[in-house]
């Protein structure tokens, strides 16, 4: 079974809810960007890793705004997993590439991470803001041959942004227009897809049809109903006595 979750920030204490203890091997946790465990490649850093190695299951992210770039992409080698490319991190735990398509149980994944900031301006000249962040037009371009590949029709998107047309629905004011933005709004009107899954907003929340804006819910991508409450059924009236 395939579960999504949003931002962990390298947070180990995210791990303890209590659905990861049914999850098995065979099963796949896709986190939707700013992972965070691939940081600063400190002592404390690695003992977390060791720990996430522990797990059953496999751990797959893409890319967020707040990933060390310089470790993510110089320090792992890139290897085909699941049909798309991926650095490797450790056995179970694999970044996915942007603008890759990967198939697991049976289903295919879209992945394309990156995004902007929205505190560039005092991240800018540190040591906690890469500029790799922002998706480059090669990297756009990959992904629309990919997906042409696919006949522009995939089961679910995974991205880290979300689409520019829904800011008005999150409440988050999204002053920067990227390309990816565009690129987004090419895939709502051109692509076919299922469902759409994003991180960066900080909430767990549903837009109809087919948005997902996740946060620190763990839910898995089926069945088609995990979003649908279920409906109490209507107390019979009691007829009164004539």
């Amino acid at each position: 079974m395939v579960y999504i979750t949003g931002d962990m920030h390298g947070d180990l204490s995210r791990f303890k809810d209590p659905v990861f203890k049914k999850m098995k091997a065979g099963d796949v946790l896709i986190v939707c960007g700013d992972f965070g465990f691939i940081w600063d490649g400190s002592r404390q850093e690695q003992m977390a890793l060791r720990k996430l190695r522990e797990k059953p299951f496999t751990i797959a992210f893409v890319d967020g705004c707040h990933e060390n770039f310089d470790i993510l992409e110089h320090r792992f080698r890139t290897v085909r997993w699941r049909g798309g490319m991926a650095h490797l991190i450790a056995p179970n735990i694999f970044h996915m590439m942007r603008g890759e398509i990967f198939t697991i149980d049976d289903r295919t994944f879209f992945a394309f991470g990156g995004g902007h900031s929205q505190d560039f301006e005092f991240r800018q000249g540190t040591r906690n803001w890469w500029q790799r962040e922002q998706p480059t037009h090669s990297e756009i371009r990959r992904a629309i041959h990919n997906l042409n590949l696919h006949n522009a029709k995939v089961d679910y998107i995974i991205t880290h942004e979300p689409p520019a047309s829904l800011k008005d629905c999150l409440g988050v004011d999204m002053q920067q227009r990227l390309e990816i933005h565009t690129f987004f709004e090419d895939i709502i009107k051109q692509c076919e897809y299922r469902k759409w899954f994003f991180g960066k907003c900080h909430m767990d929340r549903f837009i109809p049809m087919k948005f997902y804006a996740m946060f620190e819910d763990v839910l898995p991508v089926e069945p088609e109903d995990w979003k649908t409450p279920v409906k109490k059924p209507a107390k019979k009236k009691k007829k009164k006595a004539e």
